[in-house]
């Protein structure tokens, strides 16, 4: 039974949010997972990343492809209005 990373790392509530991202959403769904806010992951990633220099170029992008977006549910909006069956 083979599983994708994307597919691990959903069943571990590592994902990306559909909305409060600021850019890609990686501190948004670190702060989900982890119980903290979107802005005091962000704060610590920045701190963590200031400690080992130039690791930001790597980690950020890497857990970018990595983490997979939120699935979305479809929307219940009608743009025409009611359907009139």
């Amino acid at each position: 039974m083979s599983s994708t990373i994307h597919d691990q790392m959903s069943r571990q509530g590592l994902v990306r949010p559909v909305h409060g991202r600021v850019l890609a959403g990686v501190c948004a769904g670190l702060g989900e997972r982890f119980g903290i806010s979107p802005w005091a992951a962000r704060l610590l990633f920045v701190l963590v990343l200031m400690v080992l220099p130039g690791s930001q170029i790597l980690v950020y992008p890497i857990l970018w492809i990595l983490m997979p977006s939120q699935a979305v549910a479809p929307s219940t909006y009608a743009p025409y209005g009611p359907s009139r069956a």
